[in-house]
């Protein structure tokens, strides 16, 4: 049994923690906190054994994790909401999620790459549009190797998984 508006409102709050990793580079607690109710209660909708089943997935996750965040390759806000969101999906689901959340990773590392290489930002209509000064922000920290604001990778992940398999 999927609840109609845990769908959309997991999709929200990826888009929310993806937007704030790109202006901040932080990804706020709040929202993991809300994907992990929406989440649990979802699995809970399943049964107990779904939600459990879920937790020891997520909690696997969280420890492959915490690996790559010791070593200086994810941030901490990054563990946290993926963990969290994988609290609402099956093991499978959380395995197509760190999937697709690696593939986009993989086109997000690629688009930093050649803007880095870039001499020049690319031309826009309006220089005081939303748009442009947060592509000048991400040009200037491309330009010097600044980190990649992961959370869009996780969204775009997290945001395939729920609308390709249709529940959370």
């Amino acid at each position: 049994m999927t609840v109609p508006l845990l769908l959309p409102a997991s999709a929200l709050l990826l888009v929310i923690a993806a937007w704030r990793d790109v202006v901040s580079r932080t990804i706020p607690d709040a929202v993991g906190l809300l994907l992990l109710a929406i989440g649990g209660l979802s699995r809970l909708f399943e049964g107990p054994s779904a939600l459990a089943s879920s937790m020891v997935a997520a909690m696997l996750l969280f420890a492959l994790l915490m690996v790559a965040y010791s070593r200086g390759f994810i941030g901490g806000g990054d563990v946290k909401l993926m963990t969290a969101f994988a609290i609402g999906l099956s093991p499978l689901n959380s395995y197509h999620f760190v999937v697709a959340t690696a593939l986009a990773g993989g086109l997000l590392g690629i688009a930093y790459l050649v803007l880095s290489r870039s001499t020049r930002l690319p031309h826009q209509a309006s220089d005081r549009s939303l748009l442009r000064r947060v592509m000048a922000v991400e040009f200037w920290r491309a330009r010097r190797r600044g980190s990649l604001p992961y959370g869009v990778a996780i969204a775009a992940g997290g945001t395939f998984v729920l609308f390709h398999t249709g529940s959370l």
